[in-house]
């Protein structure tokens, strides 16, 4: 893994990631998540409606529920400068549709601006993409994701677990 790649999980703001979600359904879920990106300034406060109508449209297109208990959603947000990123955990097991037909208590949200965006590289962009597909089939990663207890703790896995 290239010191480039490793340092995708630099772009995870720990109040922009959340190990206590409390929604049940994509609607709430991404309520939740969205609001975490707008706190943590990533998300702007007046694309946060957008936000979450993208998400959910997308989640109702086909699950972003990719097995072992991970979901990735990820979508196009107009208005938005550079990638918001989150990493949030839930202790309910959500029922998200995933290809595995397992629930779902980990997610990786993604919101990327369109392609005419002046802090937008499509390159780069799937580089991370693909960084964190590689986070979330890790069985250590999941393991240990679902045990953290606060926001930082989740941050500093992906950091160790980007230099493994």
């Amino acid at each position: 893994m290239t010191t480039e790649t490793s340092q995708y999980w630099k772009l995870f703001k720990p109040s922009a990631c959340s190990v206590g979600l409390k929604g049940v359904d994509p609607s709430e879920v991404f309520g939740e998540v969205v609001k975490n990106m707008v706190k943590a300034k990533v998300v702007p406060a007046g694309l946060a409606e957008d936000a979450i109508k993208v998400l959910v449209d997308r989640e109702q297109l086909a699950s972003t529920g990719v097995g072992m208990g991970v979901a990735i959603p990820h979508v196009v947000l107009p208005g938005l400068d550079s990638v918001a990123v989150s990493i949030s955990v839930t202790k309910n097991e959500l029922d998200w549709q995933a290809i595995d037909g397992e629930p779902v208590r980990l997610f990786f949200t993604v919101l990327r601006p369109d392609s005419d965006a002046p802090d937008h590289d499509a390159d780069r962009h799937l580089e991370m993409m693909r960084w964190v597909a590689r986070m979330a089939r890790n069985d250590d990663f999941r393991r240990f994701a679902l045990g953290t207890s606060t926001r930082t703790e989740l941050v500093d896995l992906l950091k160790e677990m980007s230099n493994v």
